[in-house]
């Protein structure tokens, strides 16, 4: 009789990942922590997901459909273009904070399988923010802000919000900052990253 996949089990198994992920990494990650972590035997774990990568690739997709949508809406509400920072970096920040795997995991997938990120565009799973660009036109046309493109904008509101968490352990060693004392720090950037963005913008 041919075993079928409980959702139940898969639930478990892909909390257990991201735990084991965020402690570990993708590398230092093993499947036998994993299926401990979700009390149950590599056996099954294997049946569920083949391999690590793919195991790591639905984690990863299970959080960015949660990430997503929240993008999409701050960027396509009816908000001020400084509201739209401000929310944009508190939300994503506080995000990445509770999944500190993506970013790195979304740079190594990109250079080793630039074909997932397509694959991810071709699910429509990315915000959309031509809304955004267009608010940014016209606002620069008003002289309400400083002339910009939105493309650049854009990258550089990613930018500033994804780095901290890509070099991390660098900018630990540079500031000399505990665990504890950088994610302070992270929580601060909320209000620094969007001032500092809005001020460069501001006429």
């Amino acid at each position: 009789m041919k075993k079928t996949k409980d959702t139940t089990t898969e639930n478990t198994i892909l909390n257990a990942a991201k735990v084991i992920f965020q402690q570990k990494g993708m590398d230092g990650a093993r499947m036998q922590e994993i299926a401990d972590e979700a009390g149950i035997n590599k056996a099954l774990l294997h049946y569920y997901f083949r391999s690590k990568q793919l195991l790591f690739e639905a984690v990863f997709k299970n959080a960015f459909i949660l990430l997503a949508p929240q993008m999409h809406k701050i960027l396509n509400d009816d908000s001020s273009i400084f509201d739209k920072i401000k929310n944009f970096t508190s939300n994503y920040i506080s995000f990445v904070i509770k999944h500190p795997y993506l970013p790195n995991f979304i740079i190594q997938e990109l250079n080793k399988n630039p074909e997932f990120a397509i694959n991810i565009l071709a699910e429509n799973k990315f915000p959309n923010i031509e809304k955004f660009k267009n608010q940014i036109s016209e606002e620069v046309a008003n002289g309400t802000i400083k002339p910009i493109k939105a493309d650049q904008l854009f990258i550089n509101i990613l930018s500033l919000n994804i780095f901290p968490f890509i070099a991390a352990p660098l900018f630990k060693g540079f500031l000399n900052l505990s665990n504890h004392d950088y994610n302070l720090m992270l929580e601060q950037r909320k209000t620094e990253v969007a001032e500092f963005i809005i001020n460069s913008i501001k006429v």
